[in-house]
């Protein structure tokens, strides 16, 4: 969804009568870089070359979908409207069957003490609550969640620029302030994983977890429609029986020209968290922005920073890998050109700036309440909701309901500012 108060500076979108524009000849000569990158990445190291190729797609079908979790929970508490959430619900769903199946592969017995390797079972205790809240109101006032950040830096809006600043401030803040969250809350908050929890084992988790999906669906659409919500499918009129010319012009425009359902677009980010999951690890993207952040702080002079425990936590934030062009690199940055493409073969790349200033300071002060909380949350939207709830693990819910929180209040705050 694009931001209301943010306008475009560039020229006028090309014909769509013209099969190939400027911006589409663009986003030919980008698809041929991102893949180039991927060759040469997976010339080093296989398992990043294939991370970059699933990360371009992950930015694709973000910008496809205009899928961004600020937007699926804001809409709910500004307009009343639930489509962007059920479009994550769909790719919770999705990836909870993938991961259960992965998941079962590592640890075959839940029951046995071990967790699975990667997967996003983070600690469960007032740090979450903290950490969810804060983030829910931080999206809200930026506009956008961290990937919804990133992909629409890629399609040229200024003020995203400017909010992941502030993300990284904050995160440069989490890091100078770790030790005393891990010392007095985070050191005793357990992992609560739903297989080895009350002998539910993988089917018993997986039901649950899939029936609280559905019924959490089954109530955003009496919240829909309780606000008066419809959203009528328009057909377009046919003349005529369309050749081979047109059918082939039809898919293609459905694919690189108009939105995606976000229905669809939440069911191809949970196959590729599944696929992601498979090579390596579930989708985030907080690790490598974290890792930036400190190199940031060590060209300020502050070196050597140890954040305890953070290693062992899992979650994309606790990932550490060796090497520049790491794992963490590849799913973050390779999902800017891959947004880049789809604004481009639609036609919508612009370089949009803010009409009013305080766009500015909503979008860096936004950043910096994401950044922090995504760090002490062990991840943002993505890893500690999105993958974590598929992970059975039990942080997932409550981050999610602390979001929903933070972004109830975050709404009442955007009102205020009019």
């Amino acid at each position: 969804m694009l931001n209301s108060l943010e306008t475009e500076v560039s020229p006028k979108s090309p014909n769509p009568l013209i099969p190939v524009s400027g911006q589409t000849l663009a986003g030919f000569g980008v698809a041929a870089a991102g893949l180039g990158a991927a060759y040469l990445i997976g010339r080093e190291d296989a398992e990043t070359g294939a991370i970059w190729l699933l990360a371009l797609a992950f930015g694709f079908t973000l910008q496809r979908a205009r899928f961004c979790f600020a937007a699926a929970f804001r809409d709910l508490f500004l307009f009343g409207s639930a489509q962007n959430m059920k479009g994550v619900l769909v790719g919770m769903a999705v990836s909870t069957l993938g991961f259960a199946a992965i998941m079962y592969w590592l640890v075959s017995k839940p029951g046995s003490g071990s967790l699975p390797h990667e997967a996003h079972i983070l600690p469960v205790g007032i740090s979450v609550v903290v950490a969810g809240l804060v983030f829910g109101v931080g999206m809200v006032i930026a506009g956008g969640c961290v990937s919804g950040t990133l992909y629409r830096m890629a399609e040229g809006y200024v003020t995203s620029w400017v909010t992941m600043f502030g993300i990284l401030v904050g995160l440069a803040g989490i890091s100078l302030t770790w030790n005393w969250w891990w010392d007095h809350l985070i050191i005793n908050e357990p992992k609560i994983w739903l297989p080895a929890t009350g002998g539910l084992g993988y089917s018993g988790a997986v039901a649950l977890t899939l029936v609280a999906l559905v019924g959490i669906y089954v109530l955003l659409t009496w919240w829909e429609a309780r606000s008066g919500i419809y959203s009528p499918s328009i057909s377009r009129k046919v003349t005529g029986i369309p050749g081979f010319t047109d059918r082939l012009s039809h898919s293609l425009s459905s694919v690189f020209k108009n939105g995606w359902p976000v229905a669809i677009g939440g069911a191809v980010l949970g196959f590729i968290a599944v696929v992601m999951y498979t090579i390596h690890m579930p989708l985030g993207v907080t690790g490598e922005l974290l890792f930036l952040s400190q190199q940031a702080l060590g060209v300020l002079g502050v070196n050597d920073i140890v954040m305890k425990g953070l290693a062992d936590m899992g979650g994309c934030t606790g990932l550490i890998s060796d090497g520049f062009i790491n794992h963490n690199f590849a799913v973050t940055i390779g999902l800017m050109p891959g947004a880049l493409m789809g604004a481009l073969f639609a036609g919508e790349f612009r370089i949009r700036y803010p009409r009013v200033i305080r766009r500015y300071f909503q979008a860096a002060g936004g950043g910096v309440l994401m950044g922090y909380a995504a760090g002490l949350g062990i991840g943002c939207t993505l890893g500690a909701f999105f993958s974590a709830i598929p992970s059975l693990s039990v942080a997932g819910w409550v981050f999610g309901l602390s979001l929903a929180g933070g972004a109830f209040f975050g709404t009442k705050i955007l009102k205020r500012l009019g």
